[in-house]
Parts: C-alpha cells; sequence; structure tokens
C-alpha cells in the first residue's frame, strides 16, 4: 500500500504557509502597535491629550485588525507576543483613563483577554507613579494623592487575584513589584507634604522683609 504522502504534504504546506503569512503580519502589527502605545503614554505625561486620544485610535485599529486577522489562528493570537502587545494596549488605555478621565476602562469594551488587561493594569502602577512624581517636582499637590489612590486601589484588587501564573500569565511578579513601586510613592508623597508644612510654618514666623530693609 503506497501512503498518499503526496496529497498530505500539500494540505500541511498550504496550512504551514498560511500560518507563516499570518504570524508575519501579526509581529508587524504587534510592533508598531507597541510604538503607537508607548507614544501615548509619554503623550499623557506631556498633557498632550489630543495627541494621545489620536494613537489610542491608531492603538485601537491596530489591535482590531491583529484580533480579526488571528481569529482563524488561536494559537497565534494567544502567543506570547501577541498577548504583550495587547497588554501594552490595555496600559496604554489605562493611564490615559484614569489620568485624563478619572476612570477605568472595561476590558471587554477593549476586546482584550481578561489576564492579559490585568497585567496592563499591574504595570500601569509604574506609570502612575512617574505621574506623581511628576507633580511632586513642583511641591506636593492633592492630584498627587489621587495619583496614589488609584495605585493603592489596584493593588487592593491585584493582591486578590492569587491564582498560577498558568492562569493569569505572571500576574504574582508584577503585583509584587506594583507593591513596591506604591510603599516608595507614598513614602515620597508622605516626604514632600511634610516638607510643604515646614516650609508654610517657616513662612509664617519668617519676619517681614520690608522691616529688615528699613534697618
Amino acid at each position: 500500500m503506497v501512503l498518499p504522502l503526496d496529497a498530505l504534504a500539500e494540505r500541511v504546506q498550504q496550512d504551514f504557509e498560511a500560518r507563516n503569512a499570518a504570524r508575519e503580519q501579526a509581529l508587524a502589527r504587534t510592533r508598531r502597535l507597541i510604538r503607537a502605545c508607548a507614544r501615548a503614554i509619554q503623550a499623557v505625561h506631556r498633557g498632550e491629550v489630543a495627541q494621545a486620544r489620536a494613537l489610542l485610535e491608531q492603538a485601537h485599529t491596530l489591535a482590531q485588525a491583529l484580533r480579526v486577522d488571528l481569529e482563524p489562528y488561536p494559537d497565534l493570537y494567544y502567543a506570547g507576543y501577541t498577548q504583550d502587545a495587547l497588554k501594552e494596549y490595555a496600559e496604554a488605555n489605562i493611564v490615559f483613563g484614569l489620568l485624563h478621565q478619572g476612570r477605568l476602562p472595561d476590558p471587554d469594551a477593549l476586546a482584550i483577554p481578561y489576564n492579559t488587561f490585568m497585567r496592563g493594569l499591574a504595570e500601569a502602577v509604574g506609570e502612575l507613579r512617574r505621574h506623581v512624581l511628576n507633580i511632586l517636582r513642583n511641591g506636593y499637590s492633592p492630584e498627587a494623592e489621587t495619583t496614589l489612590a488609584y495605585m493603592d486601589d489596584i493593588y487592593g484588587l491585584l493582591v486578590t487575584l492569587d491564582y498560577p501564573d498558568a492562569i493569569t500569565g505572571g500576574l504574582r511578579r508584577l503585583t509584587d513589584i506594583a507593591r513596591s513601586l506604591l510603599e516608595r510613592t507614598r513614602g515620597e508623597l508622605t516626604m514632600s507634604l511634610r516638607l510643604q508644612v515646614v516650609e508654610q510654618a517657616l513662612a509664617r514666623w519668617a519676619p517681614p522683609r520690608a522691616a529688615e530693609d528699613e534697618t
């Protein structure tokens, strides 16, 4: 009996060619998606809201195309490089939503798997810390307290998700990092507030400069 290997080889080759083409296109899209998200976060920190919105729209188009193109290949869609890019997409939307809209975006609305969204949420803590430090360069501000509260709430959620890494995609390590960033930021904000109190007290007790000039 002669095995029909030629026919099998043709089918396999067609499948592999299609998968490889989809993978190469997905890699290109993920690189563009990551760049757009990084630039959006930079625009958020610079206060360039319109630019951030435009970049998030671009990222949305790329993420949607990625999902549609890989629908026939779930293994490629849930591969590490694809989910890492979507994690960056989640993070950019979270940072923008919290700092410019005062609300958290919904993972279902973004069409991002929950474990990927949660990893993006955990990494957003670092960007929120960056925002606090940018504020503190000009002294203590209630806005810094609000951002710290966001960080605290995020950590409060992350710490409840005690599941294996196979389920969460490595969320436990990111949660530990978030805790460290939260505590460091809390300490720096406290020191900034105390320094402001001291400066205000010294200003009240300082002698009037006019009186000094007269003497």
